[in-house]
């Protein structure tokens, strides 16, 4: 049976949803500069590239120079998944990993705005990232845990040996 497509999560969402999940994952998103994104070719085949994101107005966000394959891929297909860097390897602030679709900003107040704030290399194509999933894999002493949370608020904790 098929799914019905979740509607996805602004990051405000999730700190309303899950504050202490989010802080955790935020942690990891701020803690490092740069990060992996999955994005989709056209042929659909994945592609991987490095970004940054950047907290924006109840938003995660990421940039890209216009053009950029990352940003063509997600004109043509939205969907990404985003992994944290991973700091030292040991896991020790946990894994984070999120979601979703992203959204091309094109309102020319909020460019505006992103450009007064965040003061990024021009040109530079804006995308907001609506998530699906939420996801922090911590170590918990001997076993792993992971923390997910759903667009229907739903936190699950599952612990693996």
């Amino acid at each position: 049976m098929r799914q019905e497509n979740p509607t996805p999560l602004h990051w405000r969402d999730v700190e309303e949803r899950a504050p202490d999940l989010a802080a955790a994952v935020l942690a990891r998103f701020t803690a490092a500069r740069h990060h992996v994104l999955a994005t989709l070719t056209s042929d659909g085949s994945p592609r991987v590239s490095g970004t940054e994101v950047h907290l924006w107005r109840g938003d995660l966000t990421l940039g890209s120079m216009p053009g950029s394959r990352k940003g063509v891929d997600l004109l043509r297909d939205p969907r990404f998944a985003l992994h944290a860097h991973t700091g030292d390897g040991s896991l020790a602030e946990g894994d984070a990993k999120v979601a979703g679709t992203a959204e091309e900003v094109t309102d020319a107040g909020e460019l505006a705005g992103y450009a007064a704030d965040r003061h990024p290399p021009e040109p530079f194509q804006l995308f907001r990232l609506l998530l699906t999933s939420v996801v922090l894999t911590e170590v918990d002493g001997e076993r792993l845990r992971l923390r997910t949370l759903r667009p229907d608020g739903t936190v699950t904790t599952v612990h693996r040996a």
